[in-house]
């Protein structure tokens, strides 16, 4: 029968056996009964019991679970986030390849696109994903083998439209979709091929799981993992216990965090000592009715941007107690970040500006504190400042 995704969290991805909780598999290997048992898993797809590079019980109960999240019919962990967007692009691309990537994405997947590609030969092209039309009109036919996005944007919170990737016909399309997480939205019912998740953060919840995972088609999905073999960044199968223990909690977890979060944004957006406030269900967002179109919640991450600079937001953190400096989110503690210095270091200041990453601006990941708390906190560290 169809049912909510919030039951679908305490449903998916289980076993055959009669344990509520996940199985740990901590094994590398198992023995194979014979020559042509060892051969058949070592020449089959995605055997979960020879070898650990190839697949594990633990993790595939995992991978099923966001499978049926995400509405697909495959998906494949990896031991980060980065191990799956890198092993996604080495999959699917060559030198001479061709990737159109919107230009606010993640830190590190920027620092992968201009770095790595650029070096093995895969060209590049990053748009502004504010303008309608711009990744289709960057594709290049015949050479355009992978389109990637990210919504909501780390860390301004951009929206980039569903709707737009998924109607984009001949590359590869891709979204990450991390800070949404799968119950806040899905982008493989607009069309789109992949959808990625750094399932450290949201989905984990709790800041002790290192994971990675894609979901889409099956084949497309199977001819992934035929490289992501080779490519190594293997899941550990303690990390999707965890994750999958954080699964079966996302949807209170969220609705705790989302209704914080804003509540948090509207309070601070009319701050005195606040330039400005980026939260997709905040109706000031310039985004908000794409958002509201979309997604099922606003999410857990609320950009602030302080009237001052560096020094400013040293001195406004130094004087919170609750929320604790970490660049991460998703977690039971509030957590707060300076992009410029943290997620996007290295990048010049040409591109921080083009961005929207200033030096007054912080990312905050609110957790499950009271509300109430939270304010006073940052309302008190902010009347220092």
């Amino acid at each position: 029968m169809p049912q909510s995704p919030d039951t679908t969290a305490i449903t998916a991805g289980r076993d055959q056996s009669s344990a509520l909780s996940p199985t740990l598999w901590p094994n590398t290997v198992w023995e194979s009964s014979g020559l042509h048992e060892a051969r058949q898993r070592a020449t089959g797809f995605r055997a979960d019991s020879f070898y650990a590079r190839f697949g594990n019980p633990t993790v595939t109960q995992f991978e099923h679970a966001v499978a049926e999240l995400e509405g697909a019919e495959s998906a494949l962990a990896f031991g980060s986030g980065m191990g799956a967007i890198s092993t996604v692009v080495l999959a699917l691309c060559s030198s001479g390849s061709h990737i159109v990537a919107q230009n606010n994405v993640y830190g590190a997947t920027l620092a992968f696109l201009q770095g790595p590609c650029q070096r093995l030969g895969i060209d590049v092209t990053l748009v502004d994903p504010s303008v309608p039309g711009a990744f289709a009109s960057a594709v290049i036919p015949g050479r355009t083998m992978l389109v990637i996005a990210e919504t909501p944007s780390n860390p301004r919170l951009g929206i980039t439209s569903l709707a737009e990737i998924g109607a984009i016909k001949g590359p590869f399309t891709l979204v990450d979709s991390t800070l949404a997480t799968p119950l806040g939205q899905n982008p493989l019912a607009h069309g789109v091929d992949i959808v990625l998740h750094s399932a450290t953060k949201g989905i984990g919840g709790h800041n002790d799981a290192l994971l990675g995972v894609i979901a889409g088609e099956k084949e497309l999905i199977d001819s992934i993992w035929s490289y992501s073999v080779l490519h190594g960044a293997a899941a550990s199968p303690h990390d999707a216990l965890n994750a999958l223990r954080g699964i079966r909690t996302l949807s209170v977890r969220l609705e705790r965090q989302t209704t914080s979060a804003l509540e948090i944004a509207r309070a601070l957006e009319s701050h005195p000592k606040v330039a400005s406030v980026s939260y997709p269900f905040l109706e000031s967002h310039p985004q908000y009715a794409l958002a509201h179109e979309q997604m099922r919640h606003g999410g857990t991450i609320v950009a602030v941007e302080l009237k001052g600079d560096f020094d400013t937001c040293n001195t406004f953190v130094s004087h919170l107690s609750l929320a604790h400096t970490a660049t991460s989110f998703g977690g039971p503690e509030t957590l707060v970040c300076h992009p410029a210095t943290s997620t996007q270091a290295g990048f010049s200041e040409e591109v921080l500006v083009s961005t929207g990453v200033t030096q007054g601006l912080l990312r905050f990941s609110i957790g499950l504190e009271a509300t109430s708390d939270l304010l006073a906190d940052i309302t008190n560290a902010l009347a220092l400042i």
